[in-house]
């Protein structure tokens, strides 16, 4: 704000130089030639011709200073005078001098009021923009200007006031909504981590026991405690049972690490397909034109799809993202097709070097297959794909020929 107000204050100033200096220059400016007077001239010499220069009374014509006739043509004072201005009229073969004087002082008032005018609604006009950018542009980032510092040390509790401007209340709304998001994201790690570790501890404590129960059937064992053969067997049943209870706990982690880690939230609604397809055609034929890849879409019909079409346009620009990384920079192509009630958009790229064996594995959490090569990435891209079509009540699937690989999404018709 501090530079937006010395910026303000230095065209505050430059508009009343511009102000004053106009005004100085028209305090020395005189009404051009070929104005009023000119006018009086000509009707006073239309009544010298008709009545002759004796019936002229120049107080009808204030600009003309007086009226001199009868002077020979090679008469020089005639035709120059101490008069600066004046024009030479040829009534009936005589020449008439019309001495006249340019009233300057109306013409300046006049000239310096519309120039005022105009110079005060330039003056308003800057200020109201100025204002303008103040309330609808720099206020609503000013109001920013402190979330991300606090959401990078961890504070999610600072909210933002709703805006309802046209321009940035979306804006400032999103960026609430990611407050909030990544607030709610906070807590459920924490309960996560809670629920982990009071799992960890939970099996750690119930463990001990088959644990210690073994290794005391173990050390009679060794010590020939139990000569009965008979006894041997039972205790040896013993020890499997233990074992059958320590394999239940280890399922137990197995399960909890296996289920789903990700909170993904899905508003299934209705959207049409040429929504989704606007924003991503729109983007990545200017990203492909420029990164020189050829980009083939083929035409199809609107039509209404069941979804969330946010998580969809996320989806597509997902698989987009992943034919650029792993493609061979030589095409990418977005297809379309129909099977029963699913309508099926397909994301295919050239130079797919993953084997048959790998691409059923492709939609695993946290598998990368064999031509990341220098690409970063946790593997998760693809496996929140299938999570959120399932989620939306479609489906993926991929498969690799011919070096192609072809990722088809399902969508549900509406």
């Amino acid at each position: 704000m501090k530079k937006y107000n010395q910026m303000l204050a230095i065209v505050l100033v430059i508009m009343a130089m511009i102000f004053v200096g106009t005004n100085l220059y028209l305090s020395t400016m005189k009404e051009p030639k070929g104005r009023e007077h000119r006018v009086e001239i000509e009707r006073a010499a239309m009544e010298v011709k008709e009545n002759g220069l004796t019936a002229v009374n120049l107080e009808k014509y204030p600009t003309i200073v007086r009226i001199v006739a009868g002077k020979v043509a090679d008469d020089k004072s005639f035709y120059e005078g101490e008069e600066e201005d004046y024009v030479i009229r040829n009534i009936d073969g005589v020449d008439y001098r019309f001495d006249y004087e340019a009233s300057s002082q109306e013409y300046q008032s006049q000239m310096r009021q519309m120039v005022n005018i105009v110079l005060g609604i330039v003056t308003l006009l800057v200020l109201a923009m100025f204002g303008f950018i103040k309330v609808r542009v720099l206020r609503p980032f000013h109001q920013l200007s402190e979330l991300p510092y606090e959401l990078s040390k961890g504070n999610m509790t600072m909210p933002l006031k709703e805006n309802k401007e046209r321009f940035f209340g979306r804006f400032l709304w999103g960026m609430d909504l990611l407050r909030e998001r990544l607030e709610a994201q906070k807590v459920s790690e924490y309960e996560l981590q809670k629920e982990k570790k009071t799992l960890i501890l939970s099996i750690s404590h119930d463990i001990k026991t088959p644990l210690s129960a073994i290794k005391l059937y173990a050390k009679a064992l060794m010590k020939n405690l139990y000569q009965d053969s008979e006894k041997q067997v039972e205790i040896a049943g013993h020890i499997n049972d233990k074992a059958d209870e320590i394999e239940n706990f280890v399922s137990q982690i197995i399960k909890a690490s296996n289920e789903d880690f990700l909170s993904l939230e899905v508003e299934n609604g209705e959207f049409y397909l040429a929504e989704i397809l606007e924003k991503i055609t729109t983007y990545y034929t200017e990203k492909l034109e420029l990164l020189q890849i050829d980009f083939e879409v083929e035409s199809v019909g609107n039509c209404l799809l069941k979804g969330d079409s946010d998580r969809a346009v996320e989806v597509l620009q997902n698989l987009f993202e992943n034919a650029l990384k792993y493609g061979d920079g030589r095409k990418i192509s977005l297809s379309f097709s129909e099977e029963e009630n699913y309508r099926m958009i397909t994301v295919s790229n050239t130079g797919c070097t993953l084997s048959d064996s790998e691409v059923p594995h492709i939609f695993d959490s946290f598998w990368r297959g064999s031509n990341v090569g220098s690409h970063g990435g946790s593997g998760l891209g693809l496996y929140i794909c299938r999570q959120l079509m399932q989620k939306m009540g479609g489906e993926i699937y991929a498969k690799c020929t011919d070096g192609k690989m072809e990722v088809t999404v399902l969508f549900s018709r509406a």
